[in-house]
């Protein structure tokens, strides 16, 4: 029987520093997202962010995300409703709420995350039925998950 693979819903910022390393652990989450290892979400407010920034502040990565993007062929979530967002008004702050809302619409086991200045609070924690991690945090939880051998 084969293994349910994780559903790991990717922010900005992950994708950013996955783009931009060429080693580091966002990196490592990229691949594994690429191989098909695990199941690659994103919102299109993700998407629509992380092509912005990149072409206002690093404009020639542009083209090498968008080939990115195509090759992890991710799953795109629709962006939440108002009515999502606004419950979770009182528990992350509120550009970062449509994320959130995202993930748990997108029903993740892993929200992977750079941001953990609005994330990794405890009441954004205990809102959430799955994990808020940093790439290396979702690393460390994949190795281990690993059969022993």
């Amino acid at each position: 029987m084969e293994a349910k693979r994780w559903r790991v819903f990717l922010d900005t910022t992950a994708l950013i520093a996955g783009l931009i390393s060429q080693t580091g652990a966002a990196r490592e989450v990229l691949r594994l997202c690429e191989a098909g290892v695990v199941k690659t979400l994103v919102s299109t407010q993700v998407l629509t962010e992380a092509d912005r920034n990149l072409s206002e502040k690093l404009p020639g990565l542009v083209a090498d995300y968008r080939l990115l993007i195509q090759s992890i062929a991710p799953t795109l979530v629709d962006d939440p409703s108002r009515e999502s967002v606004a419950r979770l008004a009182g528990v992350i702050h509120s550009n970062d709420a449509p994320i959130l809302a995202a993930a748990i619409a997108a029903e993740a086991d892993y929200l992977v995350t750079w941001n953990t200045k609005h994330f990794h609070q405890p009441k954004v924690r205990q809102a959430v039925r799955f994990q808020i991690v940093t790439p290396g945090e979702f690393l460390l939880a994949f190795r281990n998950s690993l059969p022993e051998g």
